[in-house]
């Protein structure tokens, strides 16, 4: 398929050619939810805890009788730790533990083309050509972004680089409507949530050598 690139310059926009089997395929809605879904339980922190009766230390951590066990009218207790007192004990509490797991990485790679083609069916993607921000201040960075956008009214962005370029990252990290990623290290949380995708040219290029690379090795 063919897309435009626009250019930074003001000159007229030229195509490029996209692969079909990266940018142009069937929308499969379950795939995405297992990548999203997966991102998100690989990013959970899972260090939250609680202290069971056995845990329990201070004031409650006594293992003394509360009261008598027959005589005074109450249910029977052996000490103050258990999950009824305040202080004591809870009941099933969380534990830490590790929510990450993995899927396949056909799934994987299929899902980041299956959202790809989705935003450029509903036309979200936009192709600009090759830039650089050799100061790495974030105004640099704005300036080139404001003749592809509109960067008063900012929507979720996602800004696909070519490679490493550590200079946009810098300036990129404090605009907090821009993510941006790394053509060889995208997330399918971040795409599929983005209002717009920004593409530079060498990006989508490599994209199609990457993808394509991929499916032979498979």
């Amino acid at each position: 398929m063919e897309a435009k690139v626009i250019s930074l310059s003001g000159k007229e926009p030229r195509t490029i050619e996209l692969s079909d089997s990266v940018f142009g395929l069937p929308i499969n809605e379950d795939v995405i939810w297992y990548a999203v879904t997966n991102e998100l339980a690989n990013s959970r922190v899972g260090t939250a805890s609680t202290r069971d009766r056995s845990e329990v230390r201070g004031t409650r951590g006594t293992n003394r009788k509360p009261f008598s066990q027959k005589g005074g009218g109450r249910a029977r207790h052996g000490d103050l730790k258990a999950n009824i007192f305040v202080g004591g004990g809870v009941s099933f509490g969380p534990k830490p533990r590790d929510y990450s797991y993995s899927i396949p990485r056909k799934e994987k790679q299929l899902s980041l083309k299956t959202i790809l083609s989705l935003k450029v069916q509903d036309e979200l993607v936009l192709i600009v050509e090759d830039f650089a921000v050799e100061s790495g201040k974030t105004k640099d960075l704005l300036k080139v972004l404001s003749n592809v956008v509109d960067i008063k009214n900012p929507e979720r962005t996602v800004l696909i680089l070519k490679d490493d370029d550590p200079m946009i990252k810098r300036a990129a990290r404090n605009i907090p409507w821009l993510t941006y990623l790394t053509y060889n290290r995208l997330r399918a949380h971040d795409l599929f949530y983005a209002r717009r995708i920004i593409m530079m040219e060498g990006a989508s290029a490599k994209l199609n050598e990457f993808y394509a690379k991929a499916t032979k090795e498979s």
